[in-house]
């Protein structure tokens, strides 16, 4: 059985750091990324990480968050810096089996899911 699980979340000032991580099990994927999705708003891409360790990160993190992975412990990690309040939301993991290359930073290219990690940063 597939699963995801995230960790890491919090509450934070901002100007903090955290680091969100997510475990999977069940299955290697070939890539993972993060999504978010603050309260009456669309889930939105945030960062994925192919399996050749292509990132791709969207115009609102770029520079503040790094994403990561580590094949040994099947595990992908979100180092977020610089956290803003815009940055509050839940994040969610998401993995793709699929090795076709497709773009991956859109939700449909995902084909599991975790239950998501609230982070709140206040100003």
């Amino acid at each position: 059985q597939v699963q995801l699980v995230e960790s890491g979340g919090g509450s934070v000032q901002a100007g903090a750091s955290l680091r969100l991580s997510c475990a999977a099990s069940g299955r290697t994927f070939s890539t993972m990324g993060w999504f978010r999705q603050a309260p009456g708003k669309e889930r939105e891409f945030v960062a994925s990480i192919r399996w050749n360790n292509n990132t791709y990160y969207a115009n609102s993190v770029k520079g503040r968050f790094t994403i990561s992975r580590d094949n040994t412990k099947n595990t992908v990690y979100l180092q977020m810096n610089s956290l803003k309040p815009e940055d509050t939301a839940v994040y969610f993991c998401a993995a793709r089996t699929g090795l076709t290359f497709v773009v991956v930073t859109t939700r449909g290219a995902y084909d599991y899911w975790g239950q998501g990690t609230q982070v709140t940063v206040s100003s």
